[in-house]
């Protein structure tokens, strides 16, 4: 009888939905943010699509792994995600789906990359020598990753995106347009009729009998078949000017300027925009870019967005150009010397 006495073993599990559950929660949270629905806005896209192409036609030297189809896909990933990981091939650079790292005092050291592939992906374990790690917004408690813009504007996202929703839900569902018109007390068939009468009589006139009825030379009401509209008053919930917000904010937060989407912008309003696009946010992030490659590439990598995008006003260079070649004339005749003269105004070579 000693196998049938044996105890029985107690199977132990996870509290709770189970630690893979959680894993996968915590997880898609930490790609999509809090909701996630951010980015499916026109609006976020609209940014996503400068950054995209702004990077994309930027000048690179030093290399040719950067390819104009690699920087897109690296600008799309920053401005979604924060941060791009790319393994460093023998002979290209491969991007990386998905990463886990670790560190010695905050800087990495090791990478366990995702490579996606057409029927399944692939795991690469690689030093951190080997690979390219692109990040923006890292915050200080965790300096080997990044932060998207979108993150960052989490409160206006989600405004803007139940705004969105809520306008979509409205111009679905609420009865716009229609209106109820009073009739006296007739029998189902007689109203049935007379709404199909009324339906595609668009600039038509159509003659009904008054639902008031004056007996004894009684005045006729003013009122007589007036109508009562059943559209939704919106403007008392100021769904415009929050949409407004919301969209300006996360125009802001990516680098473009909010008049750029304005309808009234105007030729200099627009070159404008892009150049503070460029100068105060594509400039600086490629800045970054190139000393990542550099170190890891072994060589000097350099990548311009300015000169491609012309995000310079040509009319002022022009006449910098023209004031400084006249001081130098008159320095150079006045016995002055020329590189004095411009360290006194804080002019490099």
């Amino acid at each position: 009888m000693w196998p049938f006495t044996k105890k029985e073993k107690i199977e132990t599990r996870a509290t709770a939905q189970g630690f893979t559950a959680d894993l996968m929660a915590a997880r898609e949270s930490y790609l999509s943010g809090s909701r996630g629905t951010g980015e499916l806005t026109g609006t976020v896209q609209s940014c996503v699509s400068l950054w995209e192409h702004g990077l994309s036609i930027a000048e690179v030297n030093g290399t040719d792994y950067l390819t104009p189809h690699l920087l897109g896909i690296i600008a799309r990933s920053l401005a979604l995600r924060g941060e791009a990981v790319l393994y460093l091939a023998p002979d290209r650079l491969l991007p990386a789906s998905d990463w886990d790292l670790s560190t010695k005092g905050g800087v990495p050291r090791a990478y366990r990359l995702s490579i996606s592939e057409a029927g399944g992906g692939t795991t690469q374990t690689a030093l951190a020598s080997e690979v390219l790690h692109f990040r923006i917004g890292s915050d200080v408690a965790a300096p080997w990753t990044g932060t998207s813009p979108l993150r960052r504007a989490n409160l206006t996202a989600s405004m803007l995106c139940a705004i969105e929703s809520a306008l979509s839900e409205v111009y679905e569902y609420a009865p716009l347009g229609t209106s109820i018109v009073p009739f006296p007390e007739s029998p189902e068939t007689d109203l049935q009729k007379l709404g199909n009468q009324f339906r595609g009589k668009r600039g038509r006139m159509l003659l009904r009998e008054s639902v008031n009825v004056a007996s004894g030379g009684g005045p006729v009401p003013n009122t007589d078949w007036k109508p009562q509209d059943l559209t939704p008053d919106l403007s008392k919930s100021m769904t415009a000017e929050s949409l407004a917000a919301a969209r300006n904010s996360i125009l802001s937060v990516y680098g473009v300027l909010p008049a750029l989407f304005d309808p009234s912008c105007t030729g200099p309003m627009c070159r404008e925009s892009q150049r503070h696009l460029a100068q105060w946010m594509l400039q600086p992030l490629v800045n970054s870019m190139a000393q990542e490659a550099s170190e890891k590439l072994a060589t000097p990598v350099k990548l311009d967005v300015m000169q491609p995008l012309q995000a310079y006003d040509s009319g002022n260079r022009a006449r910098s150009a023209l004031a400084v070649v006249e001081m130098l004339a008159l320095a150079k005749e006045s016995g002055v010397n020329p590189d004095h003269a411009l360290s006194l105004v804080n002019w490099d070579q």
